[in-house]
């Protein structure tokens, strides 16, 4: 079985999975090292660490599936990956599935916001009708074909509109054809809840760092219903702050040291250096 079907093996079989973001290949790598049943690439995370700037719908449909090929040729585990509103109209959509499963890519979800969109945390945000949505997903679908990747249908109605629109919003696009849905900017324990007593079928959930929801555990998210969690900004935030701490002990002290830090020696293992090295001198290097 391949990275490609085996999320959606798991999704067949019933199998819970967790899934932390990465923001790039090395954030997998990471991921994958720690047992982790699959790896999410996190648009905000590509878009922080590709352009240095927010979640502001300034990543392109080439960038994204540029990014999330690196992903997939670094780690061994199923990576699922943001694609944003799929880039613009039925092809555009249909172009963006087309691109994501020859990266090898083993689930993708694509949202209700209109272009450019936004981060899901944000304030702010702006929804197509729900019919247009769904006219996404159909096209994703039938660009999908008899093809193994997972498609996910997000809707961002949640923290503008209520928990009503995004209930209905996850019902409609669960009946295109996609495999999983997707409430999008969840905050609160309650609105966790609410959102698996009311949404039927297999869905994602996707916890935020610093919520009160975040509060839950693999465990109560599993007995609630859901399919996957994804901790999408976990890594992210985590690295940013070892690396300022990093800089400013360096800065201050005029060398490095005095944190928490990976050897050389251990960032080799991170990397894989021994097997690389294994193979270059099986063949004469």
């Amino acid at each position: 079985m391949t990275r490609e079907n085996l999320l959606r093996a798991r999704l067949e079989q019933g199998l819970f999975s967790v899934a932390p973001g990465a923001a790039d290949a090395l954030s997998a790598r990471i991921v994958q090292a720690q047992g982790f049943d699959a790896v999410y690439m996190t648009g905000l995370g590509a878009t922080a660490m590709r352009l240095g700037k927010p979640d502001l719908g300034l990543m392109t449909q080439t960038e994204m599936a540029d990014h999330a090929r690196a992903m997939v040729r670094a780690v061994d585990i199923p990576v699922i990956a943001d694609a944003d509103t799929g880039y613009g109209g039925a092809l555009n959509v249909a172009r963006t599935v087309r691109e994501y499963l020859q990266g090898g890519v083993a689930a993708m979800h694509i949202e209700d916001q209109v272009s450019p969109k936004r981060c899901g945390q944000l304030s702010g945000i702006r929804l197509v009708p729900a019919e247009e949505a769904a006219a996404r997903l159909s096209a994703a679908v039938e660009a999908r074909g008899s093809e193994d990747i997972v498609l996910i249908g997000r809707t961002d109605a949640l923290p503008g509109q209520g928990v009503d629109e995004a209930v209905s919003r996850a019902a409609r696009y669960r009946d295109t054809g996609i495999d999983m849905v997707f409430v999008d900017g969840v905050k609160t324990r309650a609105e966790v809840e609410q959102i698996a007593a009311r949404v039927e079928g297999p869905k994602v959930l996707s916890l935020v760092d610093g919520t009160d929801a975040a509060q839950l555990t693999f465990d109560e998210v599993q007995e609630m219903g859901f399919s996957v969690v994804m901790y999408a900004v976990t890594g992210l935030f985590a690295a940013a702050q070892a690396t300022a701490g990093a800089m400013a002990r360096l800065k201050s002290g005029g060398r490095p040291g005095g944190g928490a830090a990976l050897s050389y020696a251990e960032f080799c293992d991170v990397v894989d250096l021994q097997a690389h090295q294994a193979f270059a001198h099986r063949h004469g290097e």
